[in-house]
């Protein structure tokens, strides 16, 4: 298998945990994250520590790293570990965190207006000349 780059293991894990695949991330303080996180496609754990990704990929949150393990167990720890001196630090907000987790691109229609085919749509006639309910547009 070939050798990952840096940014290739940063990417990948950003592909992995806004996909859910995270077992464990936290929030720290100043809009950062640590993450304990397996890679299915070589079983290596890592845990992540990166900011907000403002830039949809574009670049590299100031302050991400990563520390790569051979075992789970070892990864496991050492996210333990990490979490614990943020924690006695005064800096760890949630043990459990998915704020900021996923795209800001959908890739689907825009959805503007959830209700508009409500009864208070203009468009929508009341009643036909009958006195009928219709939901044809005018």
């Amino acid at each position: 298998m070939e050798e990952r780059s840096e940014e290739q293991v940063i990417t990948r894990l950003f592909d992995l945990e806004n996909s859910g695949q995270a077992a464990q991330r936290a929030e720290l303080t100043g809009e950062r994250f640590l993450s304990l996180i397996q890679d299915p496609d070589n079983g290596l754990g890592y845990v992540f520590q990166h900011g907000l990704d403002e830039t949809e990929g574009v670049e590299v949150p100031e302050g991400t790293e990563f520390w790569e393990y051979e075992t789970w167990d070892e990864a496991q720890r050492a996210y333990a570990q990490l979490l614990e001196e943020d924690r006695r630090a005064g800096e760890l907000i949630d043990v459990d965190s998915d704020e900021g987790i996923g795209d800001s691109e959908t890739g689907g229609a825009e959805v503007r207006d959830r209700y508009s085919a409500s009864d208070e749509d203009p468009l929508i006639e009341e009643e036909d000349s009958t006195g009928d309910q219709t939901d044809q547009v005018v």
